[in-house]
């Protein structure tokens, strides 16, 4: 006879043990699902940032139920003097920073290029790609500090799959993420810093909602298995890639799209 096991059973519980913890854009969505794993995963800390205290404070609660220290602080992660203050602030309070996951972003309302204006460029270039670029600016100089990190992007399928009709703004920006993250993950790994990033598909967030979309189900008919992704899913990937179960994982892009960039 022979016995099966839920892969659940097999699932490590400690994969961010002691680890101090940092996720952008952390109140709702993806980020929140991921500073939830990561304090269920064993973290010593979980300070999330973002620009919405509410939902930030409760994302950094919920944390907290796990055992896990928490810290919200209110972040525009395309300022750099808010990053820096944001990075100091992880660095005071607890010592070091061992994990870091940025994943604030924006996506402009669906429409041909033409109609888009310079402002929303400047927004989603802001929000996607300068907010990275100081992320990982003033993350890796704290990892140095102790010796290594491990640091995860969120990116996009859009910067994968091309075309994009209607969203080439948020297209164009994720690709360029995705070139950043690798010329960074280069510069890092002989510096005990791992870089990577994980690239949603069709996920179910407010993000995703708001995308103009009008019929939700013809998109999840669409994917191979039939169905829109859970923020839970990405954060699962987001998780390993910055648990040592990837540790010979370097400047890769991880999609966790339902096989959507396979169509």
């Amino acid at each position: 006879m022979i016995m099966t096991t839920s892969a659940a059973q097999f699932r490590p519980r400690d994969r961010m043990a002691g680890h101090i913890c940092l996720v952008t854009g952390g109140g709702t969505g993806i980020g929140r699902a991921a500073a939830l794993l990561m304090a269920q995963e064993g973290a010593a800390a979980v300070v999330i940032a973002g620009r919405r205290e509410a939902e930030g404070q409760a994302a950094a609660d919920d944390c907290g139920r796990f055992g896990t220290k928490t810290l919200f602080v209110r972040t525009d992660v395309t300022e750099e003097a808010e990053v820096a203050s944001l990075v100091q602030a992880v660095m005071s309070r607890f010592g070091r920073l061992d994990v870091a996951f940025n994943n604030a972003g924006y996506q402009e309302r669906r429409a041909p290029v033409e109609q888009q204006t310079s402002a929303v460029y400047d927004t989603v270039f802001d929000a996607n790609v300068r907010s990275v670029f100081l992320g990982l600016k003033h993350q890796i100089q704290a990892m140095e500090l102790n010796g290594g990190g491990r640091i995860v992007i969120n990116a996009s399928v859009s910067g994968i799959r091309n075309p994009n009709p209607g969203l080439a703004l948020y297209s164009a920006s994720k690709a360029a993420v995705i070139s950043l993250m690798r010329s960074a993950a280069m510069e890092c790994g002989p510096r005990g810093i791992r870089i990577n990033a994980v690239a949603p598909g069709r996920v179910v967030t407010d993000m995703m909602l708001a995308s103009g979309i009008a019929d939700m189900s013809a998109v999840a008919a669409g994917l191979p298995i039939r169905r829109m992704g859970q923020p839970h899913e990405v954060a699962e990937a987001v998780v390993w890639l910055a648990s040592d179960d990837a540790g010979y994982i370097v400047g890769h892009v991880l999609s966790a799209d339902g096989g959507f960039s396979a169509t």
